[in-house]
């Protein structure tokens, strides 16, 4: 067994592999292929975590991109926004939508959507979208209600998301600060591997378990069952075999409190430290964030509660020479961006003037 390696060392690498110090790609379409799927419910802040990865390095070039289609936005992998470029949706959700879907089945029963409302949802969906027509969800919900259709907030969220999972709309060019919706069929080309997961459910496991690692190694089976909710025998059964093929390698990793675990990675993926920063303002959604269940970035102070950040938007966390020491929220007010910052402990000057250039980056985001 190789010699374990220190957790801080997994973290450069990680930041490395996620492309927030290696060289950045060409634009934010290749940060979500790369990443396979970004988490994206706080959208604004999404799309600062795939510009600090490319060399889409504005808001408006991001949204270009996603006006272009070359990435999508929508429920996938567990019930909650993602992006994903359009080549991947398909195989993903054939994969993933089944177990989302199922396990909705009781808020649905509750919500009063059985199989003939979600199946008059999804052919009203088709009638409304049809010739690449898209609306927002407050359209959509004005039409469901003129036709007596169930329509209510929750309600609407749900026929919403099972046509996402089902891979029957996905999200069209944002419009001003809305969300749109397509139909899939009419926007997304179809590709050889769209049922990879019917005709081959190993294969679809054995491709993601892959994908994942690397765009995010070093992980494990619990940071891959934490991302896309893949049960843990299959993730585990893929993994071996990627290993033993030499795909993957194993690294052991010893934590500060001299806790060992088992992480892995793609060897061919270790691009080099280029561009690091002292500072950055990490969301709460991003991946580097929130994807690693035991091995995330150490706190300042080990009895900091970061149980509430998962609930909140337009912000995240401050990461200095890999420690997570404090929060960040920012607000936009017309040309104004408002940035505040809440540390955990004190910062140095050195570290002050880190945090202020993580500002600056941020701000000229937003242009």
């Amino acid at each position: 067994m190789p010699r374990p390696v220190p957790l801080a060392g997994v973290h450069r690498r990680r930041l490395a592999t996620q492309r927030l110090t290696a060289a950045p790609m060409r634009g934010a379409t290749d940060v979500v292929r790369h990443l396979l799927a970004v988490q994206s419910q706080d959208a604004p802040l999404a799309a600062w975590s795939l510009a600090m990865r490319s060399r889409s390095e504005s808001y408006a070039a991001v949204l270009a991109e996603q006006a272009g289609l070359g990435f999508v936005r929508t429920h996938v992998l567990r019930p909650t926004w993602h992006h994903v470029a359009a080549e991947d949706l398909r195989w993903l959700q054939a994969l993933t939508g089944p177990r989302i879907e199922s396990g909705q089945a009781a808020r649905h029963r509750a919500l009063g959507l059985d199989t003939a409302a979600k199946d008059r949802a999804l052919t009203t969906l088709g009638e409304l979208l049809g010739g690449r027509n898209a609306l927002t969800r407050r359209e959509i919900q004005a039409e469901f209600a003129a036709r007596g259709l169930p329509h209510g907030g929750e309600q609407m969220g749900h026929q919403l998301a099972t046509a996402e999972v089902r891979a029957v709309i996905c999200g069209g060019p944002p419009r001003g600060t809305e969300h749109t919706y397509l139909l899939v069929d009419e926007v997304i080309a179809h590709t050889p591997d769209d049922d990879l997961p019917t005709r081959d459910r190993p294969g679809a496991i054995r491709r993601m378990v892959h994908r994942f690692l690397s765009g995010h190694g070093p992980g494990d089976e619990r940071d891959l069952l934490r991302w896309a909710n893949i049960p843990l025998t299959e993730s585990r059964a893929a993994i071996a075999e990627l290993v033993e093929e030499g795909i993957l390698e194993s690294l052991t990793v010893r934590d500060e409190a001299g806790e060992e675990f088992i992480l892995h990675a793609d060897p061919t993926v270790r691009p080099r430290t280029t561009r690091e920063h002292a500072a950055y303002l990490l969301p709460t959604f991003d991946e580097v964030t929130l994807t690693y269940a035991r091995t995330g970035f150490p706190l300042a102070r080990a009895t900091l509660d970061r149980s509430r950040l998962i609930a909140e938007a337009g912000g995240g966390t401050v990461v200095i020479g890999g420690v997570d020491v404090g929060l960040w929220k920012r607000t936009v007010t017309g040309r104004k961006v408002s940035v505040t910052i809440h540390p955990e402990r004190p910062l140095t000057e050195p570290e002050r003037d880190a945090v202020d250039e993580a500002i600056a980056r941020l701000t000229a985001f937003h242009e």
